[in-house]
C-alpha cells in the first residue's frame, strides 16, 4: 500500500473525512430499527457544518535553479526562462472561531508566501498565517477582514469517539467544489502512519481524496472531531482508508494561536522513551509488549523531579492506558500546561504513580544563521541546541551544540546529504559550539573539509574536497 499526503503543488491537497459522534454514551448508540430510520438524512448536519469549511489556496515563489539558464545556446532555442516560478497548492480548512480563525494542515501552506481562502458562499479573502506547527502537521490562519463574524465549528471530545461511530467528511476533493462524504470510524489511535511527530490518528472509511487536506471530520451533532490529513492509496484516490488528526490535538494548536504565540506550547517530559519489543516484554515478565520504556532522563527535568528513572515502564497517563511511546506523546502533549499529570509506572515489577509537572521545555536564544559561504554547509541554517529545540526536532533531549534546522532546496548542503536535526560536532578539527563558530570556519575557503556530525545518536565523520 502506498501512503499519500496530499497538499500537492499545482493541485495537491488531501483528505476530507469528517467524523464521529463524540460525547454520546454507549447506551445511545444503536443500529437502525426500521427502513424509515435508514432513510433519515444528514442534510440538517451538513447545513450547519458546511458554511464553516473553506477552500485554502496557497502560493509560493521558488527559484529556478536550472544549470541551463545561463547557457546562450539553450536560450537561443527556448527563449528566456523565468528565474522564479509560482507553485500553487489547494487544500481545505475549518473556521473554528467566529472572528475568522481557520485551522488547516501545515503541508497545505508549507512555504507559502500568499494564502487565500474561499468560503462556501463563494466569497474569497486573503488570509494571514498565524501559527505553523510541523510536528502535528497543523497550521492556523486568520481571515484578513474587518469585524465580520463567520460560521464556525465547535470542538468535540475526540477521546469519546468510538469505532463504528458515523462521521461526515467535508472538503474540496480535486478542486471540484465543496463535497460531503460519510462513513464510520474504522479505528482509533493509529500510530504507524508516518505523517507527523504525533502518531495517533482517527481512521475512517468516509471517502477522502486529494484536496481534502485540512477539511473537517465531524460527528452527527456537527462537532469537529478531527482534521483530515492523509490516506492510504494505490491510485491516488480514496480506497476507504483515511486518517484525521484528533480534535483534542487540534485544540492545543488553536489555543496557542489564540494566545498570540507563534509556536505551540506543550508539556515537556524531559525523558527519552522507547518501544517495548517482545524481547523487552519477556525480560520484564510482561504478558504482552505494551507501555513506553524510559531510556534516559534529563537532569533536573520534570521526569527527574517526579522521581522517574531509566528503566521505568510508563503504562498510563491520568488513568488512561498507554500502549506505546506514540500514545504517551499524544496523551501528554494534549494536557494543559500548569498543574500535574499522574503517570503510572512499573518499576521492578512494582506499580506506582508519580505526579509530573506540566511545563514547557527550557529554551535559549537560538541565534539562527544561514551559511552563505562556499562550503559543504552552503544553504544550511543552523541554531544553538536547547531542550526546547531538541524536543521540536525529536532528538536526544540531552544533546548540546549546534544543530541544522533547515536545508535549502537545491543547495550544496542538500546535495551532500545534510539533514534537519544533524548536530555539527567539529569542522577541520575545530569544535563547533555556536552557530557563529560554523560561520567563521566555513569562510576560510578550505579545499579539504573534515566534518564530524551526530545523527540519530550515531557520530559520523566524513572528508570532502572543496
Amino acid at each position: 500500500m502506498l501512503q499519500l499526503r496530499f497538499s500537492s503543488i499545482l493541485f495537491v491537497a488531501i483528505i476530507s473525512s469528517l467524523a464521529l459522534t463524540a460525547g454520546v454514551s454507549a447506551q445511545d448508540r444503536r443500529v437502525p430499527s426500521s427502513a424509515a430510520e435508514v432513510e433519515l438524512s444528514f442534510a440538517p448536519v451538513v447545513r450547519r457544518v458546511a458554511p464553516a469549511v473553506v477552500n485554502v489556496y496557497a502560493a509560493r515563489v521558488i527559484e529556478n535553479r536550472s544549470p541551463f539558464l545561463n547557457d546562450p545556446l539553450f536560450r537561443q532555442f527556448f527563449g528566456a526562462v523565468p528565474r522564479e516560478q509560482v507553485q500553487r497548492s489547494l487544500g481545505s480548512g475549518v473556521i473554528v472561531d467566529p472572528a475568522g480563525l481557520i485551522v488547516t494542515n501545515y503541508h497545505v501552506i508549507e512555504g507559502a508566501s500568499e494564502v487565500k481562502v474561499a468560503l462556501a458562499d463563494k466569497r474569497e479573502f486573503d488570509a494571514q498565517i498565524v501559527l505553523k506547527d510541523q510536528r502535528s502537521d497543523l497550521a492556523v490562519l486568520r481571515i484578513k477582514v474587518g469585524n465580520e463574524r463567520f460560521s464556525s465549528l465547535d470542538f468535540g471530545n475526540s477521546d469519546e469517539v468510538q469505532v463504528g461511530d458515523v462521521v461526515l467528511a467535508i472538503g474540496d476533493p480535486f478542486g471540484v467544489g465543496q463535497t460531503v462524504t460519510h462513513g464510520i470510524v474504522s479505528a482509533l489511535a493509529r500510530t504507524q502512519v508516518g505523517i507527523s511527530d504525533y502518531q495517533f490518528f482517527i481512521q475512517t472509511d468516509a471517502a477522502i481524496n486529494p484536496g481534502n487536506s485540512g477539511g473537517a471530520l465531524v460527528d452527527l451533532k456537527g462537532r469537529l472531531i478531527g482534521i483530515n490529513t492523509a490516506i492510504y492509496s494505490r491510485s491516488g484516490g480514496s480506497q476507504g482508508i483515511g486518517f484525521a488528526i484528533p480534535a483534542n490535538m487540534v485544540r492545543v494548536v488553536v489555543t496557542s494561536a489564540r494566545g498570540g504565540s507563534a509556536a505551540v506550547k506543550r508539556p515537556w517530559l524531559g525523558a527519552k522513551l522507547q518501544q517495548v519489543t517482545s524481547e523487552i516484554a519477556e525480560s520484564l515478565a510482561l504478558k504482552r509488549p505494551t507501555g513506553a520504556l524510559v531510556a534516559s532522563v534529563v537532569d533536573d527535568g520534570p521526569a527527574a523531579r517526579a522521581g522517574i528513572r531509566t528503566g521505568d515502564l510508563i503504562v498510563s497517563v491520568d488513568g488512561t492506558a498507554i500502549d506505546d511511546p506514540n500514545a504517551f506523546d499524544y496523551r501528554f502533549a494534549t494536557k494543559p500546561l500548569g498543574g500535574t499529570a499522574q503517570i503510572g509506572l512499573v518499576r521492578q515489577g512494582r506499580e506506582m504513580t508519580v505526579a509530573v509537572a506540566l511545563r514547557t521545555a527550557p529554551d535559549r536564544p537560538r541565534d539562527e544563521i544561514e551559511i552563505g559561504s562556499v562550503s559543504p554547509f552552503h544553504g544550511a541554517t543552523v541554531a544553538n541546541l536547547s531542550p526546547a529545540l531538541a524536543d521540536e526536532l525529536g532528538i536526544d533531549p540531552q544533546s548540546q551544540g549546534v544543530v541544522i534546522v533547515g536545508v535549502a532546496d537545491g543547495s550544496q548542503a542538500q546535495s551532500l546529504g545534510f539533514q534537519k536535526g544533524d548536530i555539527v560536532i567539529s569542522v577541520n578539527s575545530r569544535k563547533i559550539e555556536r552557530p557563529a563558530d560554523l560561520e567563521r570556519v566555513t569562510q576560510t575557503g578550505s579545499r579539504l573539509w573534515r566534518i564530524t556530525i551526530k545523527r540519530g545518536g550515531q557520530q559520523i565523520s566524513v572528508m570532502l574536497s572543496g
